[in-house]
């Protein structure tokens, strides 16, 4: 039998020649997204590709036009221009559309936007008035069951706790199956607790469906818990993107840099930094400096420390908790650690 010829073309991805099959698709499309007003772009020229089922967290900070770029997604806010595509169907914006909105297509905000007056199974089953009512029933008592609802559902969502209640919203845009779902800093309003066992439920459910996720949010680590693929958004454009060994590794600029952890300026080279992670404490030779200040974390001592020259205070992980306030210490560092960075 002859052998089939393959061509790499990403990494884990091939090409089989001859295979349409085997060709990687683009299921979800942003195609160079722009929403202007008067005196600024809230977003500039963002495209990003996703394939069904794919998982993506877009990061970035507070004004940065991350709820302006997934309202667009949604068809829920006119863009200046770009297109947005689900398989070969253009996604109609407010301005080409009677009512705003897809069903294939679901926002969930951060502030949960729940029907006040109404049971949590009232809630969940709002989108679905107009199907089968034993569809209705069926996948309402699913969504229950899955998000561990079952026993609050004749509870009024002021009767929730924050955790549950954003449950709630989850179920609601679930209910008619979105194809994709877009998440708009979803977690913000829960503790650290509640955060991580919402999202870990909330990822098996959504791998178990298939769904398309894009997840908005200011909090690497909340991106993490959800996906290792990465888009991090900084004054509307996209800065850089790839996963997360990638960023944290070769960030391009000190934006980037930063989401991972505090950077180090190095005395004397421009544009150049430590993490504190990579700053080795010795017992002589190197940059002298002295313990400032000493904080326990989980796993290692922070320390600030001042160096003798410059008069700089690094940050400096002391894994050995060895060192304390007041203390003479001795900096190292490997050049193959060094972050050169723009600004």
């Amino acid at each position: 039998m002859e052998k089939t010829k393959t061509l790499t073309i990403l990494e884990g991805n091939k090409i089989c020649i001859g295979d349409l099959f085997s060709l990687p698709m683009t299921y979800y499309s942003l195609r160079n997204l722009t929403k202007s007003y008067e005196d600024h772009h809230a977003v500039q020229d963002f495209s990003l590709d996703l394939g069904k089922g794919e998982f993506v967290a877009v990061i970035g900070e507070s004004g940065s036009g991350k709820s302006t770029l997934l309202r667009m997604a949604a068809g829920l806010l006119a863009q200046t221009s770009g297109e947005v595509y689900l398989g070969d169907k253009k996604i109609a914006s407010p301005e080409e559309k009677l009512v705003a909105g897809h069903d294939e297509i679901k926002l969930i905000h951060q502030d949960y936007q729940l029907f006040a007056t109404i049971s949590v199974e009232e809630n969940i089953s709002r989108p679905l008035l107009r199907y089968d009512a034993g569809y209705r029933n069926k996948r309402v008592s699913h969504l229950l069951d899955r998000l561990g609802l079952e026993a609050y559902r004749e509870r009024l969502p002021r009767q929730l706790s924050g955790g549950q209640q954003q449950k709630v919203a989850i179920a609601q845009a679930l209910a008619v199956e979105p194809e994709v779902l877009l998440l708009d800093e979803p977690f913000s309003h829960l503790d650290a607790i509640q955060k991580r066992k919402l999202i870990f439920e909330l990822k098996d459910l959504l791998k178990e469906m298939g769904t398309t996720v894009i997840f908005v949010t200011h909090d690497l680590d909340d991106a993490l818990w959800m996906t290792d693929s990465l888009v991090v958004l900084q004054k509307g454009k996209i800065t850089q993107k790839g996963n997360s060994k990638a960023l944290c590794e070769f960030p391009k600029s000190k934006y980037v840099a930063r989401l991972f952890s505090s950077i180090n300026l190095i005395p004397d080279l421009p544009g150049c930094y430590l993490r504190p992670a990579d700053i080795r404490l010795r017992s002589r030779g190197g940059l002298v400096g002295h313990v400032i200040d000493q904080r326990f974390l989980v796993h290692y001592n922070s320390l600030q420390v001042r160096l003798r020259e410059s008069g700089q205070v690094w940050e400096v992980d002391d894994p050995a908790r060895k060192h304390k306030l007041g203390d003479r210490v001795y900096l190292h560092y490997d050049e193959e650690k060094v972050l050169v960075l723009k600004s």
